[in-house]
C-alpha cells in the first residue's frame, strides 16, 4: 500500500472538520447572541420537557462545535510541524509515530504509548 501525501491527509482532515462546523452552524442558527433559543423568547407556552430536550440539543451542539474546534486546531499544529520539518516525531518522546497512525490520524501529536498516558492523566485530573 502506497503511504499517502500527509499534507493530502491533513487538508482532508480540515475540509471535513469544516463541514462539520458548517452544519452545527446551521443546526445552531435559531440561537440567539444571549444563547437562547427562538422558542425560548416566544410567548407560547412549551412543556418543560420540550425545552428540557431544546436545551440538551442545544448544549450536545456547542460540545460537538468545542471539539470540532479543537481538532481544527490540531490539524493546523500538524501543518506547521509539516512546515517546520517536525510532523510525524512524537512531541513526548521524540521518536517516528507510525504511518499507519499517521494515516489514521492526521493530526496525532503523540506516539501510542505517550497519547495513552496523556489520556490517563487527563482522566486523573
Amino acid at each position: 500500500m502506497a503511504t499517502k501525501d500527509p499534507r493530502e491527509l491533513l487538508d482532508a482532515e480540515r475540509a471535513r472538520l469544516q463541514s462539520i462546523r458548517e452544519s452545527l452552524k446551521q443546526e445552531t442558527a435559531t440561537v440567539t447572541s444571549d444563547g437562547e433559543t427562538f422558542s425560548d423568547s416566544s410567548s407560547a407556552d412549551q412543556h418543560p420537557a420540550d425545552m428540557g430536550t431544546e436545551t440538551f440539543e442545544l448544549e450536545k451542539d456547542l460540545s460537538i462545535q468545542n471539539n470540532i474546534e479543537a481538532s481544527m486546531a490540531d490539524v493546523e499544529w500538524a501543518l506547521k510541524r509539516l512546515e517546520e520539518g517536525t510532523y510525524g516525531k512524537c512531541e513526548a518522546c521524540g521518536r517516528r509515530i507510525p504511518k499507519a497512525r499517521l494515516e489514521a490520524m492526521p493530526a496525532a501529536r503523540y506516539c501510542i504509548k505517550d497519547q495513552q498516558a496523556a489520556e490517563r492523566d487527563r482522566r486523573a485530573a
